[in-house]
């Protein structure tokens, strides 16, 4: 195996908010950020092995900005490993991963989130996780996006919000 094929090298895993990571309020219904679950999910899927944990911002996608983005960015350029897994809302996901490809950082970098958050009953947060963890190891150079099982160019992928999940733009609905 190369280098870039290594299912045993260290990966970051830079959180940045989204449905992936809020909670419940059961005072008024909404759900909101707390504390990340990551720390507590990576435990319990035995993923931390080779796993560093970042949290760079926690922010709904519908809410990140430019200034949200460079900070994104800036993370990833600063990480010291090659493989990068960032826990992203799905509303902005492809937006942010243009931002990345455009940087050509020469890293392996996974755009990952979830539809329904990981404190919630059926949750794809962790299986999401996971399966981007496996993508980011052996996945050459570039930019991705990894949901419900499936990896996807960054330029080659939307949210089809009819359907719940995301697909090849070749067969989103218009």
């Amino acid at each position: 195996m190369t280098e870039t094929q290594s299912s045993t090298r260290a990966t970051a895993i830079l959180a940045v908010g989204g449905t992936f990571d809020k909670r419940y309020n059961p005072l008024d219904g909404s759900l909101i950020f707390g504390e990340t679950h990551l720390p507590e999910l990576l435990n319990d899927a035995r993923l931390n092995q080779n796993a560093r944990l970042e949290v760079v911002l926690q922010i709904d996608s519908l809410d990140m900005t430019e200034d949200h983005r460079q900070a994104v960015l800036t993370r990833c350029r600063a990480a010291t490993e090659n493989a990068l897994v960032v826990i992203h809302g799905t509303d902005t996901m492809t937006n942010t991963a243009q931002v990345l490809a455009g940087a050509e950082l020469n890293k392996t970098i996974v755009l990952t989130g979830a539809m329904v958050p990981y404190a919630l009953e059926n949750s794809d947060a962790s299986f999401n996780l996971g399966f981007s963890m496996g993508a980011a190891a052996t996945l050459p150079v570039g930019v991705y996006v990894a949901m419900g099982g499936q990896v996807f160019a960054w330029d080659a992928v939307s949210k089809d919000r009819q359907i719940g999940r995301f697909q090849s733009k070749s067969t989103t609905n218009p």
